[in-house]
């Protein structure tokens, strides 16, 4: 799809800290993560929203969601995670993706309000590969 920033990371134009891929998702670090090693999971193919996303694909996309939840409480020491899909109201980029954020008690994110940050230098890659480490 042209001007979908995540089908030119799908499709290695645009540069993105992978995390996972197989034939049908790609899970890569959020640029603007709301905790350090927030991923997102994004399907191969260009689906707008959850609605959208082909039957074949729709137990997949959950089975790495859960890895991914998983991946941030053995990978990055969380004590769970937040998980979201925005559907049209609120989607940043109109191409369907699962964010998973790793979550502890006191980390001060409070209802809807995302709180963005940023990676050091170098940083993003160190979450990547912890999190590649227990996929």
């Amino acid at each position: 799809m042209m001007d979908c920033v995540f089908c030119a990371i799908v499709a290695g134009e645009t540069q993105a800290e992978r995390v996972v891929e197989d034939d049908d998702f790609v899970a890569f670090l959020d640029a603007r993560p709301v905790f350090r090693g927030h991923v997102l999971l994004v399907p191969r193919e260009h689906v707008v929203t959850l609605p959208d996303l082909p039957a074949k694909l729709r137990d997949p996309f959950l089975a790495w969601g859960q890895r991914l939840c998983t991946a941030m409480v053995d990978g990055l020491g969380a004590q769970g995670s937040f998980v979201a899909i925005n559907n049209t109201v609120s989607q940043s980029v109109p191409h369907l993706h699962l964010h998973v954020v790793p979550r502890t008690k006191g980390d001060g994110l409070r209802g809807f309000f995302w709180p963005r940050t940023k990676y050091a230098e170098g940083e993003a890659a160190t979450y990547a590969e912890r999190l590649r480490s227990v996929l």
